[in-house]
Formats: structure tokens, sequence, C-alpha cells
């Protein structure tokens, strides 16, 4: 990826204003105008995406054949690059999001590699319900932070899966100040920076996501890190993340 390109996400995400008297009109105002060079940028800053695909099994056994898989705030599809050939083996695989400047090239992506079982939806993630009315698997990847009414996205996604079925979270948080036994601690600096630094663009890295995630799911897999952000000018202080894998009992 270019200088030129990097200087144009950049400018989206940290210098141009966003506008919008709604959240799908202020998304779809924040990634318009850096769609095309969105996948390779966010690679880069946005760690862990391959993991978690990896955590739900999808190369060794995992996915099982004929499942529906629904993947919110999916944007571009990029995150369906990481099933490779097992993405055939599925009934319906849906990206959902709110932002469709991103869903087109969702769409031209599946249509490109003829995956003809994706189905792309402009819709909110509190709300959308495929026409299977129950899923298999539900993926939130670096969108948890992005939805105001993110505790509703979580009790929507309980009550889209079906019994035994599974939720994979990857995604920017920050700890509770007094965080349970097990939990990674943060420090002052790391709890009041980012979700500042952050909120310029309307993420919200959260304290409560993931007791909330526990809560709500019987855990099967929770890895917590911590990355650094492309051209922030302090390499050495680095955003947290986690990895969350949950089953519905």
């Amino acid at each position: 990826m270019g200088l030129f390109s990097d200087l144009k996400v950049l400018y989206h995400m940290a210098v141009r204003p966003v506008r919008g008297k709604d959240h799908a009109t202020r998304m779809e105002n924040f990634y318009g105008g850096q769609a095309a060079d969105y996948d390779d940028f966010r690679k880069r800053l946005l760690r862990g995406r391959e993991e978690l695909w990896s955590r739900l099994g999808v190369n060794d056994g995992g996915i099982n054949d004929g499942e529906v898989w629904l993947d919110m705030g999916g944007g571009t599809g990029s995150n369906l690059e990481y099933f490779g050939e097992n993405i055939k083996r599925l009934k319906k695989v849906y990206v959902v999001d709110l932002a469709g400047s991103l869903l087109k090239m969702a769409e031209k992506r599946a249509r490109d590699r003829g995956w003809n079982n994706v189905a792309v939806a402009e819709a909110d993630a509190t709300k959308f319900v495929p026409e299977e009315r129950q899923v298999d698997v539900i993926t939130f990847s670096y969108s948890l932070t992005m939805i105001p009414d993110w505790f509703a996205a979580i009790q929507h996604a309980e009550t889209l899966l079906r019994p035994g079925g599974r939720i994979g979270v990857v995604d920017f948080y920050v700890s509770r100040k007094h965080p349970e036994e097990g939990f990674q601690k943060h420090g002052w600096p790391t709890r009041a920076f980012w979700p500042n630094w952050f909120a310029a663009d309307n993420v919200f890295p959260s304290p409560d996501h993931v007791p909330f995630l526990h809560r709500m799911f019987e855990p099967v897999v929770f890895e917590e890190y911590k990355t650094r952000i492309p051209w922030f000018p302090v390499p050495f202080f680095k955003m947290p993340y986690y990895v969350f894998v949950g089953k519905k009992t």
C-alpha cells in the first residue's frame, strides 16, 4: 500500500469531520471516501481477525456442511477470505453493514470469486433477521465498538443463534478499573487516552464489552493482546484488543 493511500485513510480517520443525522449516515460518510483503500490499511490496524477465524475452527473441522454464518459489520467482506475453500461448504454467509459503499465491495468480492452463497445486507446489527431466522455462527470483527447500542446487538445475536451456536468477537477494548480475577488490568493512561482518541471516529472501546460477553455466553476462547497503531507517534504505547469465542447454551 502506498503513502498516498495511507494518507487518504488517515485523513478520513483523524482530520475529516464525520457528519450525519443518524448512525447509518455517519457510517457512510466516514467510509465512503476511503472504501477503496479500506482493506489494506485495516489489515495492519485491526489485528486478530485471522486468529478469530482460526479459533472458530474454519480450517480444522470447525465448519459443518450447511451452516449459516452471519458477519455483523462485515464491511467489504474481507473476513470471508479467511474461510478459504471451506466457504463453499456453508449454506449461506451474510455480510451485514450500514455502509453501502463497503457492501458494494463485498458484493464485487463475492461475485469475482464465485461465492454464490454470500449475501450482503445493508441493515442494523441490532435488528437484522436472516430468512433462516436462526444461524450457526455470528461474528463481530471490530464492529462492536462502532455500534452505539452494542448491548442490544449482543442480545440480538443471542436470539439469532441456535442452541449450541457460536459467537466470535475481536475488537479494541479497555479494562475496567478493577477487573475481575483472571482478566488483564490496564493502567490509567490506557483507560483514559484510547477511548477519547478513538471517539473522534465514533469508535468506542468499552470496559464493559468483555464482561457482558462472558455473562451472555459460555466462554470457549478468550485471549487478550496489545497492538501498535500504524503511524501513531509513540510506538511503545499500544492499544489493547481481545479475541472471544462463546457458545449459546
